[in-house]
C-alpha cells in the first residue's frame, strides 16, 4: 500500500492492490481510493449486513471499506483474469480473495466478477457480484 494516509485499510491490501494492478495505466493514482472520482457510484449486488447495495462518493466508499477492515483481514487476491471492452474505458475483472473473519477466525476464500466504468483515467461506476453463499457462510460460522 503506497499511501501511509490510507494506513487504516492495510487488511484490504490485497484487493486494492490487485486492482490497481488489473486496471495498470487505465487509470490515474497509486492507490485504489486514487484512482476512484469523488463521485464515482459503487454497487454491490448481493445482501451483506453491514454492507450498502449502493455506495455513492468516494468519501461514503471510504467509510464502507473501514467497515469491512473491522470484520475481515485478507491474506490474498489472486485468479485475476481482465477482459477490456468499449477501448478501455470498461473493464470485467474475475477474481478471488482469501482472508479471516476476526470476529471467529473463520477462513474467508470468495470469488468475485466486477464490472468498471472509467472516465477521464479514473473509475466512475463499480458494479460487484460475488458468491454470496460464501460470505454469508463465513460471516455466520461460529469458530471453535
Amino acid at each position: 500500500m503506497p499511501n501511509a494516509k490510507y494506513g487504516a485499510y492495510k487488511p484490504t491490501s490485497p484487493y486494492f492492490d490487485l486492482v490497481r494492478a488489473a486496471l495498470g495505466s487505465l487509470v490515474d493514482g497509486e492507490h485504489f481510493f486514487d484512482i476512484v472520482t469523488d463521485d464515482v457510484i459503487y454497487e454491490v449486488l448481493y445482501d451483506i449486513p453491514g454492507w450498502p447495495r449502493v455506495v455513492q462518493g468516494r468519501s461514503a466508499l471510504m467509510a464502507a471499506f473501514r467497515g469491512y477492515v473491522d470484520n475481515i483481514a485478507l491474506q490474498s487476491a489472486d485468479k485475476l483474469i481482465v477482459h477490456k471492452a468499449e477501448d478501455g474505458h470498461v473493464i470485467v475483472i474475475e477474481y478471488e480473495v482469501h482472508g479471516t473473519i476476526l470476529a471467529t477466525g473463520v477462513k474467508y476464500d470468495n470469488r468475485f466478477c466486477s464490472i468498471i466504468k472509467i472516465a477521464n483515467r479514473k473509475i466512475t461506476h463499480w458494479r460487484d457480484y460475488m458468491d454470496s453463499l460464501t460470505a454469508w457462510n463465513a460471516m455466520t460460522s461460529i469458530s471453535g
